[in-house]
């Protein structure tokens, strides 16, 4: 059976900007940066963007379209005794899609109950079982798309849900810009405190988030980069994902923020702002039923997206490694999946399942959510860029940033999680920043090493990779 490609760049682009706008661009995002210093928290977030996550997700990208396979069979093609380390990546994607499927449901109920018109409070949505059964739907319209095929399922939901996205997140903004706020969430969201770029954590915090935003380092892109044509511009196409993905991101700021300073709201709020806060401003400004259908199906939307391409990185593993067919593989990952989701959502219901008196979701968020991306995006570059060195021609000048820079920038996020520098994903802690210039220095000297490293191998690559 010939391997599955997509039918268009188009259908392709749709797709990759699809796995990476997610929950983290519109919900997360926007948390962090009111935890952040609003503006400030700009800087080291493109600064990231452009030397981490687009260096990371061209590897990602070229390193698929290479070996044509998924991202267990990519780690076995360099060495069998890699094989695990694939294993260990895949399981990581499944445990964050165990719970990440839990917090689709959530905005699936709340879009469907403002659709409806009955626009519950967070409180009483837990405290029945509806997180349980949106759970269940979730699950099932997520392994319904990828059971379909890359280009049947994938491509073709990504055509239809990512204009929806684009065009929901527009009409928002723009209905935003009515808003008393709005003034003065422009200032917060494009004024910069520079004061605030002394505390390392706000860099820690846009580094980590960019990586998780990006869907950078999970496999993702690998696995829809074995779907690529041979003619595609890789560095190209990252751009363009990557210009989309803080796109959505900043314009979701615009959307949430004028709604923050216009009903008196805080901007520091994390989770909370999107069940409890905003709803509740809804309920109080003028068309906020339709606004609220508006901004729940967009995360919907956008969080489905995401999810589609978490489960297809196993199901890509499960067609490779076994002999499964595509509909059975999706059908006992996406049990397995839902599985090991099960204890997250009764945290959440009338259960409340918790350990020490924390809900498991937040327990498994703040243990596989924080961890077990930079550990398998390190994996990522030591075995195919250390190790196998592959995609060089088509990293170009980027192959210094994702061989040095990369793995000590997730070295050092990784060290501050641990220490408690870092803000953890979902439950992010006020903190007030603390003068000094470390951030600004190691984002300095991280821009020149870079630069020099970029200049010191031009001359080692072909001369049609430096035009």
């Amino acid at each position: 059976m010939a391997a599955p490609r997509w039918s268009s760049r188009a259908g392709f682009l749709l797709a990759t900007v699809g796995a990476a706008v997610g929950l983290g661009n519109i919900w997360r995002f926007s948390a962090v940066v009111g935890q952040n210093g609003g503006g400030a928290y700009l800087v080291p977030y493109l600064v990231a963007a452009a030397v981490c996550a687009v260096p990371m997700l061209v590897l990602e990208l070229a390193v698929g379209r290479r070996l044509r396979t998924d991202v267990v069979s990519a780690f076995r093609a360099v060495s069998p005794a890699y094989t695990a380390l694939g294993w260990l990546v895949l399981g990581g994607v499944l445990l964050i899609l165990s719970y990440y499927l839990v917090l689709t449901g959530w905005v699936l109920g709340f879009f469907l109950s403002w659709l409806a018109g009955s626009g519950p409070t967070f409180a009483a949505f837990t405290a029945g079982w509806q997180p349980v059964g949106y759970f269940v739907a979730a699950t099932a319209v997520t392994a319904g798309v990828v059971s379909l095929g890359v280009r049947g399922g994938i491509e073709r939901m990504a055509k239809v849900v990512m204009p929806t996205v684009f065009v929901l997140l527009v009409a928002l903004a723009l209905y935003a810009t009515t808003l008393s706020g709005w003034d003065r969430a422009a200032a917060f969201l494009f004024t910069p405190e520079f004061s605030v770029l002394g505390d390392p954590g706000v860099w820690s915090a846009a580094f980590g988030q960019v990586f998780f935003s990006m869907s950078v380092g999970q496999g993702i892109m690998l696995t829809y980069g074995s779907y690529v044509d041979e003619g595609a511009d890789l560095v190209g196409s990252a751009l363009l994902v990557t210009v989309a993905d803080i796109g959505a991101a900043v314009v979701a700021g615009l959307v949430i923020f004028p709604v923050v300073f216009s009903f008196g709201l805080q901007p520091t709020l994390g989770t909370e702002l999107a069940f409890t806060t905003l709803p509740a401003a809804f309920r109080a400004m003028p068309l906020g039923g339709v606004v609220a259908v508006a901004f729940f199906g967009l995360l919907f939307f956008a969080a489905l997206s995401s999810s589609v391409a978490l489960l297809e990185v196993g199901v890509a593993a499960a067609e490779h490694t076994t002999r499964l067919s595509r509909p059975r593989g999706t059908l006992l990952l996406a049990a397995g999946v839902f599985a090991a989701g099960v204890p997250s959502a009764l945290s959440y219901s009338p259960v409340g399942l918790a350990v020490a008196g924390r809900p498991v979701l937040d327990l498994v968020d703040e243990s596989v959510g924080t961890f077990a991306l930079p550990v398998s995006a390190l994996l990522l570059v030591w075995v195919f860029v250390w190790r196998a060195d592959l995609g060089r021609p088509d990293l170009r000048g980027l192959y210094p940033l994702v061989r040095y820079l990369v793995p000590a920038v997730l070295t050092v996020v990784t060290a501050a999680r641990v220490a408690g520098v870092a803000r953890p994903a979902w439950r992010l802690v006020v903190d007030h920043a603390r003068g000094g210039l470390l951030g600004p220095t190691v984002a300095a000297v991280a821009l020149l090493a870079a630069a020099a490293l970029g200049w010191r191998f031009r001359d080692r690559l072909p001369a049609s990779r430096r035009r």
